[in-house]
């Protein structure tokens, strides 16, 4: 099969692990080079980000994008990997706490805070994985890490023996764990609480109705139908269309004056997807220097095809 270079936006079931995602697409599209834009739990559904062949890439400007996710936390209950995976480590009664106290206990842990990255996490540490030290039954100090929560909303979910059951609307920024603020949440209500059902509906521009369910796309007779071109895929990045000429100095890689990308008109902050005519994506650049820009991925075939 050719190859096929663009960005896929699954909708991943419970079960599956990220890394299981993109042999999935390997299969499907008959392709070598795929991978992931920013791993989901094995346990949580929702969008995962996988680029194919040249866009595998380009994948670098889509972790950095805010993500936004539901859930439920269930207080008076928490487990040693902070969702319902987990084993029991503590138990609370919490049945008193009134969802107006949840939420100013939200609001405490919305904008810019520092959380410590859970044990069960992908984080490396020494070179090894959190999880695969976790799983060896080594906990070590994970150092906090900023990330910031734009919005952290709480509403009733319903009620069990320990307690309240919450149901979660966050949007934050990348690097965020949710089930530590499930915990966090817990604790600051005075107990403890872990995560079940998280949802992850949307990595920056891309939500749910621009996704694809992983058994629907194995089953499609034309599953390229739902592979986002480079161009498109970086719809969320500054652009600059570039004429014949200069589109042959991008497809080399060449820094370059930045009015030569951009004209002389006003001059958005980079990074810039570079169009060429025909607004196939030659390039992503950034600023270098004064003045100039530097490619930072080259997708153009140095003929400036």
């Amino acid at each position: 099969m050719a190859q096929i270079d663009g960005l896929v936006v699954v909708d991943k079931p419970s079960g599956c692990t990220s890394h299981d995602v993109v042999a999935r697409c390997r299969r499907v599209f008959g392709q070598r080079r795929a991978g992931h834009a920013g791993t989901l739990d094995p346990d949580a559904t929702g969008i995962l980000l996988v680029g194919l062949g040249r866009a595998t890439r380009l994948l670098q400007f889509f972790t950095g994008l805010r993500k936004v996710y539901k859930g439920q936390v269930v207080l008076g209950v928490a487990t040693g990997t902070l969702d319902a995976s987990g084993e029991v480590v503590g138990t609370w009664d919490m049945g008193e706490v009134t969802l107006q106290q949840a939420r100013q206990a939200a609001a405490i842990l919305t904008g810019p805070i520092m959380q410590v990255p859970p044990m069960v996490s992908a984080l490396k540490v020494g070179g090894r994985r959190l999880h695969e030290l976790a799983r060896e039954g080594t906990e070590v100090e994970r150092a906090p890490r900023a990330v910031t929560v734009y919005r952290f909303d709480v509403s009733s979910a319903g009620r069990e023996a320990s307690g309240p059951v919450l149901a979660i609307d966050v949007e934050c920024s990348a690097g965020t764990y949710v089930r530590s603020l499930a915990a966090d949440l817990g604790a600051a209500l005075g107990g403890g609480g872990h995560l079940r059902n998280l949802r992850r509906t949307a990595v920056g521009p891309f939500g749910e109705a621009d996704a694809v369910g992983l058994d629907e796309l194995v089953e499609m007779a034309e599953p390229r139908q739902r592979v986002l071109s480079p161009a498109r895929a970086c719809a969320h990045l500054a652009r600059a269309q570039v004429g014949p000429e200069v589109a042959g100095e991008v497809g080399h890689g060449r820094v370059l004056p930045v009015g030569r990308l951009l004209g002389e008109g006003p001059r958005p902050e980079g990074p810039w997807a570079v169009l060429g005519p025909d607004g196939e994506l030659l390039a992503v650049y950034q600023a270098h220097g004064v003045g100039t820009a530097k490619p930072v991925v080259v997708l153009a075939p140095a003929s400036g095809r």
